[in-house]
């Protein structure tokens, strides 16, 4: 997709008579599901041109892929992402299609986008209802309602050679309790809808040191 600032990029969508965006369906099926304000389908539009100042809700989801040894694989947005170019955010984000699981969904794009082969089974969704609306700089509007799946995987099989650079421009395993302490000390440093995900994530699969090392506090369920 082309960034806003690129030549002939506008951030501005077509309005109907009633001030909202003008919105419809690829030709390809490359859709998102637009819903109303209680979740529910009502259309679709096309992925690639959804995302502009009056963005729409959508579906979405989310994605926190651990290690076994307690790591968040991290990836940075790649620098041309219409929104939030090069910012650091949680493993793998995306759109269900039309009619599709957003389970199923989440596997494909971590097949797609990090060459990782994930079964939906294996993915656990730990905040169903979660929704957000954020602005980026150039002032491009996320607004989605995106469930968020964690799932725990072998690490060694992630390779940063085989991620669409066209996605991510760079990915790390970083300790799971250091990035809940960089979500809540510089919040500036990771995409809008991670810094707030992550203490979701984070209640339901906490670090490990405080799963085995006595109450910690948190009641894990599951």
């Amino acid at each position: 997709m082309t960034h806003p600032d690129a030549q002939g990029a506008s951030t501005n969508a077509a309005m109907d008579e009633a001030g909202m965006p003008c919105t419809a369906p690829s030709a390809d099926g490359d859709d998102v599901v637009l819903l109303d304000e209680g979740g529910n389908p009502i259309g679709a539009a096309d992925r690639r041109t959804v995302h502009t100042d009056r963005t729409p809700l959508h579906l979405a989801f989310s994605t926190y892929l651990f290690d076994v040894d307690d790591r968040l694989l991290l990836t940075q947005r790649a620098h041309d992402k219409v929104t939030w170019p090069g910012v650091w955010t949680n493993s793998c984000c995306g759109h269900p299609r039309p009619g599709e699981d957003p389970r199923d969904a989440a596997s494909r794009r971590i097949r797609e986008e990090l060459g990782l082969h994930i079964d939906a089974g294996e993915l656990r969704c730990v905040a169903p209802d979660f929704r957000y609306r954020a602005i980026d700089a150039h002032g491009v509007v996320e607004h989605e309602m995106c469930p968020v799946y964690v799932a725990e995987i072998d690490g060694t099989g992630q390779d940063p050679r085989r991620a669409d650079p066209r996605e991510i421009a760079d990915s790390r395993w970083v300790p799971w309790r250091e990035v809940i302490d960089r979500a809540r000390n510089d919040p500036a440093g990771l995409s809008p809808w991670a810094v707030l995900q992550i203490p979701l994530v984070a209640e339901a699969r906490p670090p490990r040191s405080e799963r085995e090392g006595g109450d910690s506090g948190v009641e894990v369920s599951g």
